[in-house]
Order: C-alpha cells, then sequence, then structure tokens
C-alpha cells in the first residue's frame, strides 16, 4: 500500500465526470488499498478516487450508523465501484468538511437515509443503506464522482477553526 497526494480544490480533476470501472483486477485492488491508506492517514471518513487523481467511480466511505456514540470503534470501511443511489428518504441539514478543502464548512442538506447499489472489488454487486452521518458521507462521495464539490452545494462556507465566513 502507499499513500497517494490529494488533489486540492482548484486541480480540475476534481470537477470532471469519473468513468465507470469495467475491469476487476489487482490494479483496481491496488487503488482501493492506496486511497484506504491515504484516507486513514488524513484522518477522513471517505475518500472518492478522483481526489487521488484518478477518474474512476471508486469510493470508501466509513460506516459509523451502527456504532454506539462513545464507541471508541472506527467502523466498517465500505468499499463502493460504481456506486449508484437507488432510494432516498428524509431531509438533513448539516456542516461539511471535504479532504480536498482543508480548513473550509459548509452547511449542506442531504437525504436521512439512502440505499446504494454498488459492485465490490470483485465486481459483485450489492446493496447497502446508510443513515445520518454515512447517508451524507455516501452522498458526499458519489458527488466527486459527477465532479460536484460540496461548496457547490452549501449555503455558506466557514473557516473550520473560526467559525467566520470563508
Amino acid at each position: 500500500m502507499a499513500r497517494r497526494i490529494i488533489l486540492q480544490e482548484g486541480d480540475e480533476t476534481l470537477t470532471k465526470v469519473s468513468r465507470t470501472v469495467t475491469v476487476f483486477d489487482e490494479r483496481l485492488h491496488t487503488l482501493l488499498n492506496d486511497m484506504r491508506e491515504t484516507m486513514e492517514h488524513a484522518g477522513g471518513v471517505g475518500l472518492a478516487a478522483p481526489q487521488v487523481g484518478v477518474l474512476r467511480r471508486v469510493v470508501l466511505v466509513l460506516d459509523t450508523d451502527e456504532l454506539p456514540e462513545d464507541s471508541e470503534t472506527e467502523g466498517t470501511l465500505l468499499e463502493l465501484i460504481n456506486p449508484e443511489i437507488i432510494e432516498v428518504m428524509g431531509e438533513q441539514r448539516d456542516m461539511e468538511g471535504c479532504l480536498s478543502i482543508p480548513g473550509v464548512m459548509g452547511e449542506v442538506t442531504r437525504p436521512q437515509w439512502v440505499k446504494i447499489r454498488a459492485q465490490d472489488r470483485h465486481g459483485a454487486w450489492f446493496e447497502v443503506e446508510g443513515e445520518g452521518f454515512t447517508s451524507r458521507a455516501l452522498c458526499h462521495e458519489i458527488d466527486h464522482l459527477d465532479g460536484l464539490l460540496y461548496t457547490r452545494l452549501a449555503d455558506e462556507l466557514v473557516s473550520a477553526e473560526s467559525g467566520q465566513g470563508a
């Protein structure tokens, strides 16, 4: 495994639409492993392949839905290849940040619950549901695959450190 560089806002790659994954081989497995190491090192809860310069429909999301709030466990890491949102319910509004836009947060409205259909690293299809924070993270990362940064959805951006407008 190797850590990759996380692209920052302003890099054109982050605004492009990612291509569907059609080959499920060792190269994809290396990408997934590298993304995991990169995300963990950066302290993130999600990472999309475009954020490390790869325009493929691949995301990682830390699923924390089943954990009690005071849990010291980090949760289950979801690997989603070619994810698509197939069902949503409810609405939530909260602050979001992004590893590609450090030091900035914005309030964004997302579904309270979401169901995703995706493939695993071997190409098998599966479905996963997320609620609350996990729903937010799933939607945020899938947006990256379509070249959409959360800053375009936020009403107001603030500095993560000061809470002041950015």
